[in-house]
């Protein structure tokens, strides 16, 4: 059997625990050596750790390497390195420094941009194959490693320990990117981004004399290095150096009991999936149905612990995703809590809202009961489209419901006749709650009032198409946006962008006359001090892309 055979083998089996060196560290995922003697240490290497493993242009696993999930993106790296563990991390990073040549990690690949595929990147370190989860006594934290899959983390926590963390739906989706970017997800209403659990990170970075050395940050009030920890909470990927370990325990949390330090997530979701025909459907009826979701969305965005009379609805979320009229029909998919008091009930309820006065009623498409992993991870309700294909995305933090114009501009580009995307649309979710209830400085993600997160996407197969498709969603999102320059600038209706839909066009006047800079739409306020934080730890800028943070003084 292969290498590769053996690791998928070792997947499928019981995980049993490990401890090392007085660390109690239990593994879920193939059954390496985990060394951690106590608070600093980190997974340095040993016996059973895959490679490390160079691949060059003329190994025919190239193609497959220098290549991420958007299929507009190919590298021409000299070579891909593939790590197994920190240390392994750690030699690549020094490699690449002492040869001058520029890398770029990847996890999951899921990259938006050519970030990891731009031209003058030479080195590629990969991170897949560091995927272990697992739960470490010595820290009471579990350990999330970068190249671990979103769904392989639920099912490592869940059956392990009936605990998760409230990351993003995509369950293909790596662990490195969508963490340190701010992650959000179905149960964020209910439990706040992924990064509000952040407790510790290990890290691969390089200093001044460039030499690359292996640091640990926690949120501990006393660690010296906890301004890392911080930006770590939202920066985004490729700024300030590799993670090659995470570790999550909700603030507040205490004993000993691995099951009482993450959310646990709901034994059973009552889940719907309802849609509307664009045959027959009128712009007014349209533009009701998107109005009666935003305003839907202010009316329950406040998270528990600010209300008095706390709303029935915090662990319900939805997407309404109104899509091209060339799809046929657009739909709006949700859950919420089974065991909530008459969840049935508040979920017609629901429904009801949205469709009030529209004057189209609703196809449901499914309805049913399911266990939450199930949902989680196999699910198609909330799951993105297939990956494998050219895309192209944008996004927005409402922190209102849509005004007028936005809404007469949705129409307008959704029923275009000069263009057809059956698989172009808008991932509208429900947001807020929990999410809400963090100061917009306690992490890295300044947007703490918002309401909905819009996620624009088009999706294509032939390169010839690539014109034709970035036209539309470009014309698109500056037409909604048209009142602030082309795109959400913070203010009273809207409030910037996320960081994980990466976004190239904001660094451009030509899409952005908004006057903003692209930074300032992530990161807002909390950009100085993410600059403060790549002087420190990134002072030569060997961490590099087009939508990194910036040393100071630097544009």
């Amino acid at each position: 059997m292969s290498e590769r055979g053996v690791r998928r083998y070792a997947r499928r089996q019981v995980v049993a625990a490990a401890a090392a060196a007085g660390a109690g560290a239990v593994l879920a995922g193939p059954a390496r050596a985990y060394g951690s003697a106590g608070p600093g240490a980190g997974s340095g290497g040993g016996a059973g750790v895959f490679g490390p493993l160079t691949v060059r242009p003329s190994d025919r696993r190239y193609a497959d390497l220098a290549r991420g999930a958007n299929r507009r993106w190919t590298g021409t790296p000299d070579a891909v390195r593939l790590a197994g563990s920190a240390d392994q991390v750690l030699a690549a990073v020094q490699e690449a420094v002492d040869s001058g040549r520029k890398l770029a990690v990847r996890s999951g690949g899921h990259c938006y941009e050519d970030f990891v595929t731009s031209d003058d990147v030479r080195l590629v370190i990969d991170t897949s194959f560091l995927d272990r989860v697992g739960y470490d006594a010595a820290r009471r934290a579990f350990f999330i490693e970068p190249g671990a899959r979103l769904g392989d983390v639920y099912r490592a926590l869940y059956k392990g320990w009936g605990v998760t963390v409230p990351g993003g739906t995509c369950p293909t989706v790596g662990a490195g990117g969508h963490i340190v970017g701010g992650g959000y997800g179905a149960l964020s209403r209910l439990h706040g981004l992924v990064v509000d659990h952040l407790y510790a990170v290990e890290a691969v970075v390089v200093g001044a004399g460039g030499t690359a050395r292996k640091v640990f940050a926690t949120r501990e009030e006393d660690d010296p290095l906890r301004e890392l920890l911080w930006a770590h909470t939202g920066a985004g990927g490729g700024s300030l150096g590799v993670v090659t370990r995470y570790w999550m325990r909700s603030p507040g949390a205490g004993g000993t009991d691995p099951a009482g330090l993450l959310p646990r997530p709901p034994s059973e979701l009552l889940v719907s999936t309802v849609s509307w025909p664009w045959e027959g459907m009128t712009e007014t009826a349209f533009c009701t149905i998107l109005r009666n979701y935003g305003r839907w969305c202010e009316r329950n965005a406040a998270p528990a612990s600010s209300s008095s009379s706390p709303s029935p609805y915090a662990s319900l979320f939805s997407q309404l995703k109104p899509a091209h009229r060339s799809a046929g029909s657009f739909s709006m998919t949700t859950q919420i809590d089974a065991s909530v008091p008459d969840a049935a009930g508040l979920l017609d309820a629901f429904l009801a809202d949205v469709g009030r006065g529209a004057g189209v009623a609703h196809r449901v498409d499914d309805r049913r009961i399911i266990p939450w992993l199930h949902a989680t991870t196999s699910w198609p309700g909330f799951t993105a489209p297939d990956t494998t294909l050219r895309f192209k995305a944008k996004s927005a933090y409402m922190r209102k419901g849509f005004p007028e114009d936005q809404l007469r501009a949705f129409h307008r580009h959704l029923t275009r006749d000069d263009f057809s995307g059956p698989m172009s649309l808008v991932m509208i979710s429900a947001y807020g709650g929990r999410v809400n209830a963090v100061g917009p400085a306690d992490t890295a993600v300044p947007q703490r009032d918002s309401v909905m997160k819009l996620h624009y996407v088009t999706f294509w197969r032939d390169a010839a198409d690539d014109a034709r498709h970035l036209a539309w969603i470009r014309e698109f999102y500056q037409d909604v946006y048209a009142a602030s320059g082309g795109v959400p600038r913070p203010g009273d209706v809207t409030d910037g962008c996320f960081v994980n839909y990466a976004d190239a066009d904001l660094n451009e006047a030509r899409w952005n006359g908004s006057g903003v800079p692209w930074h300032e739409l992530y990161f807002k306020g909390n950009y100085r001090r993410l600059q403060a934080a790549k002087a420190r730890w990134d002072p030569g800028d060997v961490f590099r892309h087009a939508q990194s943070v910036r040393l100071p003084g630097r544009a």
